[in-house]
């Protein structure tokens, strides 16, 4: 089987809480999406999907992701999608780093491997454990009022885990977690994160002001170094997302005892291939996980639902459903959230089926003079 074409679509994802608002005061009204398509010599199309979240959270942005897939593609034509391992380092070779213009690609070349096999990816990534998993609810940065009532609000729809978005002023972040705390019930699991937000002396504010409450410490600082003095500071349960962009990360942070968990997002990685490698090493050195990206649709909440459900339960802390927190559905199949959980399809594949009354006309194809 060799990639005989890729094309490429762009899809707005507007929200349907209007904003989504976290540290530093940057917000999103309206996600932009990627979606390729990449049809073999036999006749198959495999989906992905990529969702920078906005240009200013990590070095990745949707204008250089679409840039970065009209080089790329041309350099994919012929070679064997299922052979992941292979394609992965081939990429590497024709483009140094920018693992989120390769993951889209990555994952579509999953969603062919389980069309080709039948088999449904979370199956071919180890088994599907369980028959659902627990999802987390961002809580987009507000007052503490309104993130409390936010909270209480998604509580009633079936969720037990929330992750709010602090990392502003650390005298109202501490408000902000104590008044969430507040509408809290037992099973519950709060996560304040920082998403890079605190200085130093902030982040050791906020951990003394927050002593008493049963609260993960998600980020707080902007490096590696930063996160790791704090860590050694505080008793609460720490968990490190932006700095952790590949095994080395990993590896370095257990060594350090650096965090209890940590945030897989597939685009960070580069695809499904490599946040698969980052889960099984998490697995064996028993780090728990956050399995998700960094936002999406209908096809990167697939992606997201296979790699978690093949996850071993006692390991995976949470995922998220991105596409609950948009108006607008790309792909009919995905995984719709029930009482705060989810599950991967069973069909071949990703098991999703593109809406292209909704993407449209290609923007690019590889086949285009």
């Amino acid at each position: 089987m060799k990639i005989d074409r890729i094309q490429m679509y762009q899809v707005d994802l507007p929200l349907k809480e209007g904003r989504y608002s976290w540290s530093g005061g940057k917000s999103v009204d309206v996600f932009d999406s990627t979606v390729l398509a990449i049809t073999t010599n036999t006749g198959l199309t495999g989906w992905g999907e990529v969702c920078p979240l906005g240009p200013a959270y990590l070095p990745a942005f949707a204008g250089g992701c679409r840039a970065g897939i009209r080089f790329l593609g041309p350099e994919c034509i012929g070679q064997n999608p299922l052979e992941l391992d292979r394609l992965n380092r081939h990429m590497d070779q024709a483009l140094k780093g920018h693992p989120s213009v390769k993951s889209a690609i990555d994952m579509a070349c999953w969603d062919l491997l389980g069309k080709h096999t039948r088999m449904p990816v979370c199956e071919l990534m180890g088994g599907r454990y369980g028959e659902d998993f627990h999802l987390y609810r961002a809580i987009s940065q507000t007052s503490p009022e309104e993130m409390a009532a936010n909270v209480q609000s998604y509580r009633n729809e079936g969720y037990r885990r929330f992750q709010l978005k602090v990392g502003g002023d650390p005298a109202t972040d501490i408000q902000r977690i104590h008044q969430v705390a507040g509408v809290l019930e037992p099973g519950d699991r709060l996560v304040a994160d920082a998403n890079t937000g605190w200085l130093m002396e902030g982040a050791m504010r906020v951990v003394r002001g927050v002593r008493d409450l049963d609260v993960y410490i998600e980020q707080p600082c902007r490096t590696y170094e930063e996160c790791l003095s704090i860590r050694r500071n505080t008793q609460h349960p720490f968990i490190l997302d932006e700095v952790v962009d590949g095994v080395e990360m990993l590896v370095r942070g257990k060594a350090d005892m650096a965090m209890d968990g940590v945030n897989i997002k597939i685009s960070k990685f580069g695809g499904l291939t490599r946040a698969r490698l980052a889960r099984d090493l998490c697995a064996q050195l028993g780090i728990a996980m956050t399995i998700e990206d960094s936002w999406g649709g209908d096809i990167i909440t697939a992606a997201i639902a296979h790699l978690a459900h093949s996850t071993p339960t006692e390991l995976l802390f949470s995922s998220t459903d991105f596409n609950s927190y948009v108006t607008q559905s790309i792909a009919s199949g995905a995984p719709q959230r029930v009482e705060g959980r989810l599950r991967a399809s069973r069909e071949p594949g990703l098991g999703i089926e593109p809406r292209m009354e909704v993407l449209g006309n290609p923007i690019w194809s590889s086949d285009a003079p």
